[in-house]
């Protein structure tokens, strides 16, 4: 009997017994690991299938018999029949479907612990080959006798098997073809039963289908010295099965010492009680490297004169993901006194941490507040804004994907009070494309309340590891220009004093400086005093303003300092404006800022001939904002705010004088009516340039009336429909307006500089203008 080939028996399946010949598909695995069962024999009807079928092997799929039941015995390796089987099981396969049958557990009465019953279990719906051809199809099943519930992990891609039981199939996974890493775990995540290489790519299993079983004995010495548990695999073509080997699961870690306590200067750092790092230096970091992945990891922190992890000052128990990177610090005191506040020793772990920038013209900058002094902050860059907000102390911000520039930073308080101490960042200037970062708050900003340690900074740790890098400080500036318009004349002369120190001696009316770098980001206390003053103690005036990094400022002086003498008395102030211009946003243009700095002159506007109102309404100490102005020369006209009266009128060359590109100050100075004002000086306009100095007056219009056409009023809109308007480039005292149809009739007259047209009809019409007893006329066009 035992003399029958498995091809006999398949034929005697086939054609002995059934008329109809449908079949199923069907491959058989053993993998019982009790030693009594290390080969059987296995019979179908009483025919004998498999005879001496070894532990850990397979047969190929085969035809078998579908739509009748299958009597299936189990018998040892020197059976003579199926009388002599040890396990039955009948099954009644479905016509066309291709099962996988796998014979699992024990035959021995005692020996093995648990002692789960010897059994044969069916998947249907099994494959031959993978669905997809760019795929592996992976069958697994949990055949393990004294295994728990498990997870099965694939590094870089989590977990692929989710609490898989004693028995269970995991159902097929249908896995690009590639060489992983797989880790068992308990369901629990707390222990990592074993790793394994799964090379598919390697193995140009592209398209296969496989069943990959968990297979032998955790604890051998348990189970009567039997297999030890390893992943195997079972291919379609039967034979062997496959073993996969064992992998060293590793997960990245950089180790960055950043404890400012004197007491930790250098500490022991040990792993699982094997020395890591011997005598590791406050600001210094490892380079990036393999730690096991998957079991707990117990880190001792011990001082420099260690000789075991019995010595820690500090343990950490940590389970790292295998395939993960991490970063971790140590941060915080050790010593019972001497430092406040004593905020307490720990090491703080960061996942998903980096080796290299996300994208190669970037730079990525992890941030970490280690600072035990130091309050909650944030972080400016120059040009940029807040780009880390609100960072407490131990807190990482997470990492910034910074396009690789020079950078200028401040660290501030939270609130914007305070600005801690600025750096740059020199990114660029570095070639620190594509590399990734920590940047760490480290040291103490009150050293004397910290046992005299190191002073705060802002310090880097590079993925190759070794000493800190410190970033330089840095003066954070914005860029200021003061303008002196008061025209009291007991401020014709002031010192102007910033944090005490004298930045202007002697300054006087109507003088602008340059534009200046100056210190951003924190308060600066602008004192102005007499010329005569020795200290900013004199001061008569005092103005605290932070200025924004990278901004741009003019800072006006006006109104009055004296008691007495000056109708209105509009009190001195300081004006400041941001946003300011040095040049013109167009090179073609000239950009105008105008100021109203004439504390007795009423709400103005300011009319171009030819181009209408420009400035509306201005109030006193009110910016009307940049004017981008065509760079021409312009007559202009202020006016009051209701067109009743020219206040004056004047002479803007802005081409004449090659003034394209440049942004200029035009302020409204001085008094309309000095007799009500100390006879201080007369109302004007003055321009302050860029580069500082005395401002410019601009000229009155000096051309008298008839004197020269060019002084004609221009008149608009027209064509009108409801009211025409004059802009006359010079002060008058009377106009009268005679309108006149095409046959010399008088339709209507009216007074001002202002013609309402609104009852005329349709036509050509001639405009005669009496001013100051000289008429001009224009042909005007009424379009209703």
């Amino acid at each position: 009997m035992k003399k029958t080939t498995q091809l006999t028996a398949l034929l005697l399946l086939l054609c002995g017994g059934w008329a109809v010949a449908q079949t199923a598909r069907l491959q058989v695995i053993h993998n019982s690991a009790d030693l009594a069962a290390a080969q059987v024999d296995v019979y179908v009807n009483d025919v004998l299938l498999l005879n001496d079928f070894a532990f850990r092997n397979a047969t190929q799929f085969i035809d078998v018999p579908a739509g009748v039941p299958l009597s299936i015995d189990v018998a040892p390796a020197d059976s003579d029949s199926s009388a002599d089987g040890i396990y039955n099981l009948t099954e009644t396969l479905t016509a066309g479907e291709t099962y996988i049958a796998i014979a699992n557990g024990i035959v021995s009465p005692a020996g093995y612990t648990p002692n789960q019953p010897f059994n044969i279990y069916v998947y249907p719906t099994a494959r031959e080959a993978a669905n997809a051809s760019t795929n592996t199809d992976v069958l697994v099943f949990h055949g393990a006798t004294d295994a728990p519930t498990v997870d099965v992990q694939a590094v870089g891609a989590g977990t692929i098997v989710d609490n898989l039981d004693y028995t269970e199939f995991a159902g097929y996974l249908e896995l690009t073809t590639a060489d992983y890493t797989l880790s068992v775990a308990t369901a629990d995540g707390s222990t990592v039963v074993a790793s394994y290489l799964a090379p598919l790519d390697t193995l140009n299993l592209d398209g296969a289908a496989l069943t990959v079983l968990a297979s032998g004995f955790l604890d051998p010495t348990q189970n009567s010295d039997g297999p030890a548990f390893g992943l195997w695999v079972a291919l379609p073509a039967g034979g062997p099965l496959v073993q996969l080997p064992s992998a060293t699961i590793t997960s990245r870690l950089q180790v960055i010492h950043n404890s400012a306590d004197l007491a930790a200067a250098q500490v022991d750092v040990y792993v699982n009680d094997v020395l890591l790092l011997n005598d590791f230096a406050f600001r210094n970091a490892t380079p990036f490297i393999d730690v096991p992945a998957g079991v707990p990891l117990s880190i001792d922190v011990a001082p420099a004169d260690s000789t075991s992890s019995a010595d820690g000052i500090y343990n950490l128990t940590e389970t790292l993901t295998a395939g993960e990177t991490y970063i971790a610090i140590a941060n915080g005191i050790v010593s019972p006194s001497g430092y406040t506040p004593n905020q307490p020793f720990n090491i703080y772990v960061y996942p998903t941490a980096r080796e290299a920038a996300n994208v190669s013209t970037n730079t990525d900058v992890l941030v970490f507040h280690g600072a035990t002094d130091a309050p909650t902050v944030d972080v400016q860059a120059v040009g940029a804004g807040t780009i880390v907000d609100n960072l407490d102390y131990t807190e990482f911000a997470g990492y910034l994907e910074l396009p690789t520039a020079d950078y200028t930073l401040s660290v501030a308080t939270a609130d914007g009070s305070t600005v801690v101490a600025s750096y740059l960042a020199p990114l660029d200037t570095l070639n620190l494309d594509g590399a990734a970062l920590t940047v760490l708050a480290s040291g103490f900003l009150d050293p004397t309340q910290n046992s005299d340690g190191p002073a705060f900074g802002l310090w880097v740790a590079l993925p190759a590891g070794g000493p800190l890098v410190q970033l330089p400080s840095a003066t954070i500036t914005s860029r200021l220009q003061v303008i002196h318009n008061s025209a009291d004349l007991a401020a014709a002369q002031v010192d102007v004093y910033v944090n005490d120190v004298l930045l202007l001696n002697d300054f006087a009316f109507r003088n602008a400086t340059p534009f200046i770098d100056v210190p951003a980001g924190v308060p600066l206390s602008i004192d102005v005093a007499p010329a005569d003053s020795t200290s900013s103690a004199d001061g008569i005036y005092n103005l605290t303003e932070t200025l924004t990094a990278g901004e741009t400022y003019i800072a006006i002086a006006n109104g009055i300092v004296s008691p007495s003498g000056y109708t209105p008395n509009q009190p001195f102030n300081i004006y400041v404006y941001p946003t300011a211009r040095e040049a013109a946003n167009v090179s073609t243009n000239t950009d105008v800022l105008v100021f109203h700095g004439a504390t007795d002159a009423p709400t103005v506007d300011v009319q171009a001939v030819g181009a209408g109102t420009i400035v509306d309404n201005l109030d006193y100490t009110e910016f009307a904002g940049y004017l981008e102005l065509p760079t021409a020369d312009y007559t202009l006209s202020v006016a009051t705010a209701d067109g009743s009266t020219v206040v004056a009128s004047y002479l803007a060359p802005l081409d004449t004088l090659n003034l394209d590109g440049a942004a200029l100050t035009v302020l409204a100075s001085g008094f309309l009516d000095p007799a009500q004002n100390s006879d201080g000086p007369a109302f004007g306009l003055w321009v302050a340039l860029p580069a500082g100095g005395p401002l410019v007056q601009l000229p009155l219009t000096t051309l008298s009336i008839g004197e020269n056409d060019q002084a004609k009023p221009a008149i608009y809109p027209n064509p009108a429909r409801s009211t025409i308007s004059l802009a006359i480039p010079f002060g008058y005292s009377q106009i009268t307006n005679t309108v006149y149809d095409q046959n010399g009739r008088k339709v209507l007259s009216a007074a001002g500089d202002t013609v309402n047209i609104e009852g005329l009809a349709s036509g050509i019409y001639l405009l005669e203008s009496n001013i100051d007893e000289v008429v001009f006329r224009n042909k005007i066009v009424v379009a209703n």
